[in-house]
């Protein structure tokens, strides 16, 4: 019998910086890219490749380019939805779906990201859930890095393997 507890996992951090602006940094090309991302391209439902602060819309196709690799690897997705404020749901890894929500509470802006739908792996080094649990907490503290005031924490030199990319 599988055990759904690998299918999925919930992480959140916490913001000084404002909701829009935090929203923004996920919800644009260029705002994805001053934390998470090398390249990050969206492309409209009519194929029109969306502008660095062109808000990405329900519908959009994805591809991401990361730090520390070559062209030849990128994550294809789709954006499943975004409305403008405080939700965005997107496919990601293994037909997986993540879904980042923002709330205010205590002065402070929460950030949660949700994976579901993880196929489940025997190899740890091959799971999605450990690979992607572990790559999620490191971009959300690059976010907070980055949007406090801080260094920006990813290695961008593809010549140098690093556990920070």
């Amino acid at each position: 019998m599988e055990d759904i507890r690998w299918k999925k996992f919930t992480l959140c951090g916490d913001f000084t910086t404002d909701l829009r602006s935090l929203y923004m940094a996920w919800a644009t090309p260029a705002g994805l890219e001053k934390w998470f991302l090398r390249k990050a391209d969206f492309y409209s439902i009519t194929h029109r490749l969306r502008t660095g602060d062109e808000q990405i819309q329900k519908g959009d196709a994805y591809t991401w380019y990361w730090h520390g690799y070559g062209n030849e690897e990128m994550q294809k997705g789709t954006v499943i939805d975004a409305n403008g404020h405080d939700m965005i749901r997107f496919t990601f890894s293994g037909d997986s779906i993540v879904t980042v929500s923002f709330k205010t509470l205590n002065g402070l802006v929460i950030i949660e990201i949700e994976q579901t739908n993880i196929p489940q792996q025997d190899d740890p080094e091959k799971n999605l859930l450990v690979q992607c649990q572990i790559g999620w907490t490191f971009y959300l503290a690059n976010l907070k890095s980055v949007t406090e005031g801080g260094k920006d924490l990813r290695n961008k030199r593809i010549d140098l393997v690093s556990c920070f990319k």
